[in-house]
Protein backbone atom coordinates (compact mmCIF):
# COMPACT_ATOMS: atom_id res chain seq x y z
CA UNK A 1 0.00 0.00 0.00
CA UNK A 2 1.13 3.21 -1.06
CA UNK A 3 0.14 6.91 0.93
CA UNK A 4 -2.29 8.87 -1.28
CA UNK A 5 -1.12 12.33 -2.52
CA UNK A 6 -1.46 15.15 0.34
CA UNK A 7 -4.48 16.86 0.30
CA UNK A 8 -5.23 20.27 1.47
CA UNK A 9 -3.26 20.97 4.83
CA UNK A 10 -2.31 17.42 5.48
CA UNK A 11 1.26 15.89 4.94
CA UNK A 12 1.26 12.93 3.07
CA UNK A 13 3.30 10.24 5.00
CA UNK A 14 5.64 7.59 3.28
CA UNK A 15 8.28 6.49 6.22
CA UNK A 16 8.86 2.73 6.49
CA UNK A 17 10.84 0.86 9.51
CA UNK A 18 11.53 -2.33 11.11
CA UNK A 19 8.66 -4.72 12.62
CA UNK A 20 8.60 -5.61 16.32
CA UNK A 21 10.66 -8.48 16.84
CA UNK A 22 9.44 -11.35 16.48
CA UNK A 23 6.55 -10.95 14.91
CA UNK A 24 5.22 -12.58 11.46
CA UNK A 25 4.07 -10.47 9.18
CA UNK A 26 3.74 -9.71 5.03
CA UNK A 27 5.77 -7.59 3.34
CA UNK A 28 5.72 -4.05 5.24
CA UNK A 29 3.38 -1.31 3.79
CA UNK A 30 3.96 2.57 4.36
CA UNK A 31 1.02 3.34 6.66
CA UNK A 32 0.09 1.01 9.69
CA UNK A 33 -3.46 2.92 10.40
CA UNK A 34 -5.36 4.56 7.18
CA UNK A 35 -8.58 5.49 7.08
CA UNK A 36 -10.94 7.01 4.38
CA UNK A 37 -13.81 8.71 5.02
CA UNK A 38 -13.99 7.39 8.73
CA UNK A 39 -17.14 8.21 10.03
CA UNK A 40 -19.39 7.64 13.04
CA UNK A 41 -23.07 8.68 13.84
CA UNK A 42 -25.20 7.48 16.84
CA UNK A 43 -28.77 7.89 17.21
CA UNK A 44 -30.27 11.45 17.34
CA UNK A 45 -28.37 12.18 14.21
CA UNK A 46 -25.20 12.76 16.26
CA UNK A 47 -22.06 12.81 14.37
CA UNK A 48 -19.12 11.47 16.53
CA UNK A 49 -16.66 11.20 13.22
CA UNK A 50 -17.15 12.88 10.38
CA UNK A 51 -15.22 11.82 7.29
CA UNK A 52 -12.12 11.12 8.75
CA UNK A 53 -8.81 10.26 6.30
CA UNK A 54 -6.43 9.36 8.98
CA UNK A 55 -2.45 8.47 7.79
CA UNK A 56 -0.26 6.76 10.45
CA UNK A 57 3.64 5.84 8.87
CA UNK A 58 5.12 2.73 10.48
CA UNK A 59 7.83 3.07 12.96
CA UNK A 60 6.29 6.21 14.10
CA UNK A 61 5.65 8.26 17.54
CA UNK A 62 1.90 9.57 16.62
CA UNK A 63 0.22 12.11 18.60
CA UNK A 64 -3.34 12.24 18.82
CA UNK A 65 -4.65 15.58 19.66
CA UNK A 66 -8.71 16.92 20.20
CA UNK A 67 -10.66 19.01 22.43
CA UNK A 68 -13.40 17.43 24.06
CA UNK A 69 -15.81 15.40 22.08
CA UNK A 70 -13.53 16.21 19.27
CA UNK A 71 -14.22 12.29 18.18
CA UNK A 72 -10.77 10.66 19.37
CA UNK A 73 -12.23 7.74 21.35
CA UNK A 74 -14.59 6.92 19.19
CA UNK A 75 -12.18 6.61 16.50
CA UNK A 76 -9.59 4.69 18.57
CA UNK A 77 -12.83 2.49 18.93
CA UNK A 78 -13.31 2.05 15.31
CA UNK A 79 -9.39 1.35 14.73
CA UNK A 80 -9.82 -1.27 17.04
CA UNK A 81 -12.98 -3.21 15.78
CA UNK A 82 -14.93 -2.60 18.99
CA UNK A 83 -17.21 -0.13 17.54
CA UNK A 84 -18.72 -0.54 13.67
CA UNK A 85 -18.39 2.71 11.39
CA UNK A 86 -21.38 4.29 10.14
CA UNK A 87 -19.56 4.73 6.77
CA UNK A 88 -16.19 4.64 5.20
CA UNK A 89 -13.15 2.39 5.81
CA UNK A 90 -10.32 1.58 8.14
CA UNK A 91 -7.30 -0.24 7.63
CA UNK A 92 -5.11 -1.48 10.55
CA UNK A 93 -1.78 -3.43 9.57
CA UNK A 94 -3.40 -3.95 6.08
CA UNK A 95 -6.69 -5.68 7.50
CA UNK A 96 -9.71 -3.98 6.78
CA UNK A 97 -11.53 -3.63 10.49
CA UNK A 98 -13.75 -4.62 12.07
CA UNK A 99 -13.76 -7.78 9.82
CA UNK A 100 -9.91 -8.27 10.31
CA UNK A 101 -9.77 -7.96 13.87
CA UNK A 102 -9.29 -11.95 14.57
CA UNK A 103 -5.61 -11.55 12.62
CA UNK A 104 -4.77 -8.01 13.28
CA UNK A 105 -5.36 -7.65 16.94
CA UNK A 106 -2.95 -10.40 17.93
CA UNK A 107 -0.28 -7.85 16.79
CA UNK A 108 -1.80 -4.82 18.61
CA UNK A 109 -1.35 -3.52 22.36
CA UNK A 110 -3.73 -1.39 24.28
CA UNK A 111 -4.12 0.77 26.52
CA UNK A 112 -7.50 2.42 26.31
CA UNK A 113 -9.41 4.93 28.75
CA UNK A 114 -7.24 3.08 31.95
CA UNK A 115 -6.80 -0.70 32.50
CA UNK A 116 -9.46 -2.96 33.12
CA UNK A 117 -7.99 -4.66 36.79
CA UNK A 118 -9.17 -7.43 38.75
CA UNK A 119 -8.80 -5.80 42.18
CA UNK A 120 -7.74 -8.94 44.39
CA UNK A 121 -5.00 -10.24 42.32
CA UNK A 122 -1.81 -9.31 42.24
CA UNK A 123 -0.09 -7.20 39.42
CA UNK A 124 1.98 -10.63 38.48
CA UNK A 125 -1.19 -12.61 38.53
CA UNK A 126 -3.33 -9.82 36.43
CA UNK A 127 -0.69 -10.28 33.73
CA UNK A 128 -0.08 -14.43 34.16
CA UNK A 129 -4.39 -14.63 33.29
CA UNK A 130 -4.31 -11.90 30.55
CA UNK A 131 -1.39 -14.03 28.83
CA UNK A 132 -3.56 -16.94 29.34
CA UNK A 133 -6.11 -15.39 27.79
CA UNK A 134 -4.08 -14.92 24.47
CA UNK A 135 -4.38 -17.95 22.06
CA UNK A 136 -1.10 -17.05 20.78
CA UNK A 137 0.72 -16.92 23.87
CA UNK A 138 3.11 -19.82 24.92
CA UNK A 139 2.44 -20.90 28.42
CA UNK A 140 6.11 -22.35 28.59
CA UNK A 141 7.84 -18.84 28.96
CA UNK A 142 4.80 -17.24 30.31
CA UNK A 143 6.52 -16.23 33.15
CA UNK A 144 9.44 -14.67 31.67
CA UNK A 145 7.16 -12.35 29.49
CA UNK A 146 5.26 -11.55 32.38
CA UNK A 147 8.49 -10.45 34.58
CA UNK A 148 9.71 -8.90 31.21
CA UNK A 149 6.93 -6.93 31.14
CA UNK A 150 6.87 -5.62 34.62
CA UNK A 151 10.46 -4.47 34.88
CA UNK A 152 9.64 -2.61 31.50
CA UNK A 153 7.13 -0.12 33.41
CA UNK A 154 9.33 -0.24 36.98
CA UNK A 155 6.30 -1.93 38.68
CA UNK A 156 8.57 -5.29 39.80
CA UNK A 157 8.74 -4.53 43.08
CA UNK A 158 5.20 -4.25 43.35
CA UNK A 159 4.53 -7.37 41.55
CA UNK A 160 3.22 -9.20 44.18
CA UNK A 161 0.75 -6.11 45.64
CA UNK A 162 -2.88 -6.67 45.17
CA UNK A 163 -3.75 -4.48 42.32
CA UNK A 164 -6.53 -2.64 44.39
CA UNK A 165 -4.11 -1.24 46.76
CA UNK A 166 -2.00 0.52 43.16
CA UNK A 167 -2.29 3.73 43.33
CA UNK A 168 -4.18 5.37 39.54
CA UNK A 169 -0.72 5.96 38.15
CA UNK A 170 0.56 2.38 38.95
CA UNK A 171 -2.64 1.31 37.16
CA UNK A 172 -1.86 3.12 34.26
CA UNK A 173 1.70 1.18 34.47
CA UNK A 174 -0.02 -2.50 34.90
CA UNK A 175 -2.37 -1.66 31.87
CA UNK A 176 0.93 -1.01 29.78
CA UNK A 177 2.77 -3.58 30.80
CA UNK A 178 -0.16 -5.96 29.93
CA UNK A 179 -0.21 -3.87 26.68
CA UNK A 180 3.62 -5.08 26.32
CA UNK A 181 3.43 -8.70 26.93
CA UNK A 182 4.26 -9.75 22.90
CA UNK A 183 5.78 -8.10 20.79
CA UNK A 184 3.82 -6.01 18.73
CA UNK A 185 3.77 -3.50 15.56
CA UNK A 186 0.79 -1.55 16.82
CA UNK A 187 1.00 0.07 20.34
CA UNK A 188 -2.28 2.45 20.94
CA UNK A 189 -2.42 4.42 24.35
CA UNK A 190 -5.04 6.69 25.74
CA UNK A 191 -3.72 9.57 27.80
CA UNK A 192 -0.98 6.62 29.18
CA UNK A 193 0.45 8.76 31.81
CA UNK A 194 -2.47 9.55 33.51
CA UNK A 195 -1.90 9.56 37.37
CA UNK A 196 1.65 9.54 37.12
CA UNK A 197 4.14 11.71 38.75
CA UNK A 198 7.11 13.45 36.73
CA UNK A 199 9.67 11.27 37.20
CA UNK A 200 7.19 8.04 36.07
CA UNK A 201 6.04 10.75 33.31
CA UNK A 202 9.47 11.05 31.74
CA UNK A 203 10.04 7.08 32.02
CA UNK A 204 6.95 6.32 29.98
CA UNK A 205 8.08 9.12 27.59
CA UNK A 206 11.59 7.00 27.46
CA UNK A 207 9.49 3.77 26.95
CA UNK A 208 7.76 5.12 24.11
CA UNK A 209 11.03 6.00 22.11
CA UNK A 210 12.71 2.67 22.96
CA UNK A 211 9.50 0.97 22.06
CA UNK A 212 9.63 3.39 18.48
CA UNK A 213 13.15 2.70 18.25
CA UNK A 214 12.56 -0.67 17.92
CA UNK A 215 9.85 -0.76 15.00
CA UNK A 216 6.92 -0.53 16.96
CA UNK A 217 4.27 2.41 15.89
CA UNK A 218 2.83 3.94 19.01
CA UNK A 219 -0.87 5.72 18.63
CA UNK A 220 -0.47 8.45 21.24
CA UNK A 221 -3.82 9.93 22.40
CA UNK A 222 -2.88 12.46 24.92
CA UNK A 223 -3.93 16.05 26.72
CA UNK A 224 -0.03 16.99 27.23
CA UNK A 225 0.97 18.87 24.69
CA UNK A 226 3.88 19.57 26.02
CA UNK A 227 4.47 15.72 26.21
CA UNK A 228 3.38 15.44 22.80
CA UNK A 229 5.54 17.80 21.28
CA UNK A 230 8.40 15.97 23.23
CA UNK A 231 7.83 12.54 22.38
CA UNK A 232 6.21 12.67 18.99
CA UNK A 233 7.14 12.83 15.28
CA UNK A 234 3.98 13.08 13.79
CA UNK A 235 0.57 14.33 14.91
CA UNK A 236 -3.25 14.96 13.83
CA UNK A 237 -5.65 17.17 15.55
CA UNK A 238 -9.29 16.70 15.63
CA UNK A 239 -11.81 19.06 16.27
CA UNK A 240 -15.56 18.24 16.34
CA UNK A 241 -15.20 14.83 15.00
CA UNK A 242 -13.12 16.39 11.97
CA UNK A 243 -9.14 15.96 10.85
CA UNK A 244 -7.96 19.77 11.09
CA UNK A 245 -4.40 18.69 10.30
CA UNK A 246 -1.95 15.97 10.25
CA UNK A 247 1.61 14.94 9.37
CA UNK A 248 5.01 15.56 11.17
CA UNK A 249 5.39 17.83 13.83
CA UNK A 250 8.07 19.90 12.85
CA UNK A 251 5.62 20.34 9.52
CA UNK A 252 2.89 21.44 11.42
CA UNK A 253 4.73 23.97 13.30
CA UNK A 254 7.01 25.27 10.21
CA UNK A 255 3.40 26.04 9.09
CA UNK A 256 3.98 29.24 10.88
CA UNK A 257 6.68 31.69 11.03
CA UNK A 258 8.32 32.56 14.27
CA UNK A 259 6.65 35.26 16.15
CA UNK A 260 9.22 38.29 16.94
CA UNK A 261 8.62 39.02 20.20
CA UNK A 262 9.82 42.93 21.46
CA UNK A 263 10.10 44.11 25.34
CA UNK A 264 9.48 47.90 26.09
CA UNK A 265 7.94 50.29 27.65
CA UNK A 266 7.36 52.09 24.37
CA UNK A 267 4.47 49.89 23.55
CA UNK A 268 2.37 52.58 21.42
CA UNK A 269 5.10 53.19 19.42
CA UNK A 270 6.61 49.71 18.58
CA UNK A 271 3.13 48.40 17.92
CA UNK A 272 2.75 51.52 15.16
CA UNK A 273 6.62 50.57 13.65
CA UNK A 274 5.80 46.84 13.83
CA UNK A 275 2.27 47.49 12.15
CA UNK A 276 4.02 49.53 9.30
CA UNK A 277 7.04 47.02 8.67
CA UNK A 278 3.89 44.22 7.90
CA UNK A 279 3.83 42.60 11.56
CA UNK A 280 0.69 40.65 11.64
CA UNK A 281 -1.63 40.39 14.53
CA UNK A 282 0.38 42.33 17.27
CA UNK A 283 -0.27 41.36 20.60
CA UNK A 284 0.53 43.07 24.09
CA UNK A 285 1.54 40.28 26.64
CA UNK A 286 2.02 41.93 30.07
CA UNK A 287 2.63 45.47 30.71
CA UNK A 288 5.78 45.77 28.12
CA UNK A 289 6.00 42.62 25.95
CA UNK A 290 4.83 42.83 22.32
CA UNK A 291 4.89 39.62 19.74
CA UNK A 292 3.59 39.61 16.02
CA UNK A 293 4.23 37.33 13.43
CA UNK A 294 6.37 38.74 9.98
CA UNK A 295 5.79 38.45 6.72
CA UNK A 296 7.90 36.23 4.87
CA UNK A 297 11.41 37.62 4.41
CA UNK A 298 11.35 39.93 6.89
CA UNK A 299 15.14 40.80 8.55
CA UNK A 300 14.68 40.87 12.25
CA UNK A 301 17.70 43.03 12.42
CA UNK A 302 16.58 45.67 10.36
CA UNK A 303 13.35 45.99 12.05
CA UNK A 304 15.04 46.12 15.64
CA UNK A 305 17.50 49.15 13.98
CA UNK A 306 13.49 50.74 12.69
CA UNK A 307 12.36 50.24 16.16
CA UNK A 308 15.42 52.40 17.51
CA UNK A 309 15.31 54.92 14.65
CA UNK A 310 11.98 55.36 15.62
CA UNK A 311 12.78 56.44 18.93
CA UNK A 312 11.46 52.91 20.82
CA UNK A 313 13.54 52.23 23.70
CA UNK A 314 14.40 48.26 22.89
CA UNK A 315 14.97 46.44 26.20
CA UNK A 316 14.65 43.18 24.27
CA UNK A 317 14.24 42.00 20.89
CA UNK A 318 14.18 38.52 19.69
CA UNK A 319 12.30 35.82 17.65
CA UNK A 320 10.64 33.27 19.39
CA UNK A 321 9.00 29.53 18.09
CA UNK A 322 5.50 28.93 18.05
CA UNK A 323 4.61 26.24 20.66
CA UNK A 324 2.52 23.17 19.58
CA UNK A 325 -0.47 24.00 22.11
CA UNK A 326 -0.85 27.47 20.29
CA UNK A 327 -0.67 25.93 16.81
CA UNK A 328 -3.36 23.58 18.25
CA UNK A 329 -5.53 26.92 19.48
CA UNK A 330 -4.99 28.22 16.13
CA UNK A 331 -6.45 24.90 14.38
CA UNK A 332 -9.28 24.23 16.65
CA UNK A 333 -10.02 27.34 17.83
CA UNK A 334 -10.36 26.86 21.53
CA UNK A 335 -7.95 25.61 24.09
CA UNK A 336 -7.26 21.88 25.32
CA UNK A 337 -9.54 20.77 27.94
CA UNK A 338 -8.04 17.06 27.82
CA UNK A 339 -11.81 15.50 26.62
CA UNK A 340 -11.92 12.87 24.25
Amino acid sequence: MSARPAEAGKAAVTTTAAPAPGVPRAPLAPLVIETEGLTKRYPGDRLAVDGLDLRVPEGSVFGFLGPNGSGKTTTIRMLLGLITPSAGRARVLGGEMPGAGRRVLPHVGALIEGPALYGFLSGRDNLRRLDAADPTASRADRERRVSEALDRVGLAPAADRRARTYSLGMKQRLGLAAALLRPRRLLVLDEPTNGLDPQGMREIRVLVRALAAEGTTVFLSSHLLDEIEQVCDHVAVMAAGRLRAQGPVTELLAARAARVVVTTGDTEEATSVLGAHGVADVRQDGSDRLSGEPPAGLDPAALNAALVGAGVRVRAFGTEAITLEERFVELTGEGFDGGR
